[in-house]
């Protein structure tokens, strides 16, 4: 199969998101301090791992459309869709939202080119999916990190 150039944007559009947030997610991972810094940065791990993964399987996926993937620095800081991640050292609490944020643009734009890829090449949206799944569990549970529980009863967060 040879990709139209319609499924070739629409997976290189994920894949340097994907690209993206490896390396932002590896940024976050060295640079948090604060409160649960143990935790947090052995959960950025195990996302990063994730992604990175996800990347190379749909590297060679484009490869197996006869497309030629583009993972370049360049290429990825010019057309990802996430926003650059601060310099420097980030609180805890902060870098759980800047994750979350990110993990949530990345798969906002896997939903955005899945009903165009799956009518062309429907392999390629399966593993859209289980990216989807994966990525929206990590967010879930990141970002719990930071949530309150809210009483109504008591009409405050506990």
């Amino acid at each position: 199969m040879h990709a139209s150039e319609a499924l070739r944007m629409n997976l290189q559009s994920v894949l340097v998101d994907l690209i993206a947030l490896h390396l932002q997610g590896k940024q976050a991972h060295w640079n948090i301090v604060g409160p649960n810094f143990r935790d947090l940065h052995l959960q950025l791990d195990e996302i990063v791992d994730d992604v990175r993964e996800f990347s190379d399987q749909l590297a060679e996926r484009l490869r197996a459309l006869n497309v030629e993937p583009d993972g370049r620095i360049e290429t990825v800081a010019a057309t990802a869709h996430l926003p650059t991640f601060p310099a420097g050292e980030v609180l805890t609490t902060n870098a759980v939202n800047l994750i979350t944020e990110r993990l949530n643009l990345t798969v906002e734009n896997m939903r955005v080119v899945h009903d165009e890829v799956d009518d062309e090449d429907p392999t390629s949206a399966d593993i859209l999916h289980l990216f989807i799944e994966k990525l929206e569990q990590h967010a879930w549970m990141i970002s719990a990190e930071n949530r309150r529980l809210y009483s109504a009863d008591e009409a405050k967060f506990l």
